[in-house]
């Protein structure tokens, strides 16, 4: 009867003792390691009355193989430090096996070299998904008023943004500022306005947003943009000092390197000119600000010159009044008394005036003068009988006969001494 219940209290005892260990799995010890190489804490070693170290290995072993939890398991003892390998089914199991070893009698240290199993599961991935999902829908209706609050705000801004301009031109219009001044302040007065209504709808989407960290987060943003688009802020504040100070405003016509046209519209990124032959170039601000700019139209007249010669043969005193007659006659130059007739130089077959007169500042009016004037002197010079000579050239040649044979060839009488024809 005795040794009936000796067995029973000792099977009793064992079922108790694995149960115990399985339910540490439930909810493992958070202030224990995740990773243990000796990590247990002993006051004193045992040197007597030892447990031997293959019965420890034989009872960890057959406790870690109740549980079902690892694959290739592999349990040794050597003078109380447990080494355990082989693979866990996820963190809690491994850290579960490190725990019993750990409190198993006679261990000294635990060295824990189990691997986790990695599976890709496609149902936890779904569930994960789909919490993520749920959770952004949540958040999205939560917060849907706000997002239509600050909506609003970007609607009612753009409004304010509208009705300041038209206030602006109603103001402006009535006084004497140049337009490329007004299209400062208009576009000036809207980028505050709409940098305004985006502070109050970050500020109203974003509640725990205030406007010293949204003016502090603009701030940081800006440098970090400010370096990334530096050509674009260039550009910007280029735009900015054309507007404000340069002398070329809209419907003038300029001159940069080889794009000459009229300036159609001047904004803080770009001008946009419209070239001779229609084509519309748009030009960054500051590559007007940093290159040379002919304005061709900055006064009502331009001056305009030409070259004309007569021959040697011709007075050269009544020449010069039949081309100043010539010119003055024209109704598209501007200025009678400012019509200027010089005698500029010797060239190789004729006397050479310089002729300038003033017209309109305008391409067309320069290519409409010059066509009038060239055409008024060409008639009143062959109406005085005055040549305009075509080149002439000598030539001199050293042996008569091949001047006599030149002659000849065309037919004119032989000169009397021949070196030259």
């Amino acid at each position: 009867m005795f040794r009936l219940f000796l067995a029973i209290t000792v099977q009793f005892c064992s079922v108790a003792a694995l149960g115990t260990a399985l339910a540490q799995v439930q909810d493992p010890p958070v202030d224990e390691p995740t990773s243990v190489d000796a990590s247990t804490k002993v006051s004193s070693v045992a040197v007597n009355d030892v447990t031997d170290d293959r019965a420890i290995e034989k009872r960890l072993r057959a406790v870690f193989q109740a549980s079902g939890w690892f694959d290739d398991l592999d349990v040794e003892s050597r003078n109380g430090v447990i080494t355990i390998a082989g693979i866990a089914g996820n963190d809690r199991h491994r850290d579960w096996a490190g725990d019993i070893a750990r409190r198993t009698e006679d261990v000294v240290a635990v060295i824990n070299q189990l691997d986790v199993r990695e599976e890709f599961s496609w149902k936890s991935s779904g569930k994960v998904i789909n919490a993520s999902l749920d959770s952004l829908r949540k958040e999205t209706l939560s917060r849907s008023p706000l997002l239509l609050a600050a909506v609003i705000v970007l609607l009612l801004t753009a409004a304010a943004s509208k009705l300041c301009q038209a206030i602006e031109q109603r103001i402006l219009e009535s006084r004497g500022i140049r337009s490329s001044l007004k299209d400062l302040i208009y576009q000036l007065s809207s980028i505050g306005i709409w940098i305004i209504g985006l502070l109050v709808a970050t500020i109203i989407a974003f509640p725990g947003m205030t406007p010293t960290r949204a003016l502090t987060t603009l701030g940081l943003g800006t440098v970090a943009i400010g370096f990334a688009f530096k050509d674009i802020f260039e550009n910007f504040f280029a735009g900015i000092l054309i507007l404000w100070r340069y002398p070329f405003d809209r419907g003038d016509y300029i001159t940069c390197e080889e794009t000459t046209g009229k300036v159609e519209q001047i904004t803080v990124r770009n001008t946009m000119i419209r070239k001779l032959d229609g084509e519309l170039a748009v030009i960054p601000n500051g590559h007007l600000f940093k290159n040379k700019v002919d304005v061709l139209t900055s006064q009502p007249q331009r001056r305009v010159r030409i070259i004309c010669g007569v021959a040697y043969g011709e007075d050269v005193d009544q020449a010069r009044e039949v081309i100043r007659e010539a010119v003055q006659s024209c109704d598209t130059v501007r200025g009678i008394r400012t019509v200027e007739v010089f005698a500029n130089e010797f060239a190789n077959s004729s006397i050479n005036f310089e002729v300038a007169w003033w017209t309109g500042a305008k391409p067309i009016d320069i290519r409409r003068s010059r066509d009038q004037v060239v055409a008024a002197i060409k008639r009143s010079l062959d109406e005085a009988n005055i040549e305009i000579p075509f080149p002439y050239r000598t030539l001199t040649f050293k042996d008569d006969r091949i001047a006599a044979s030149l002659v000849g060839m065309s037919g004119l009488s032989t000169p009397d001494s021949g070196a030259s024809t």
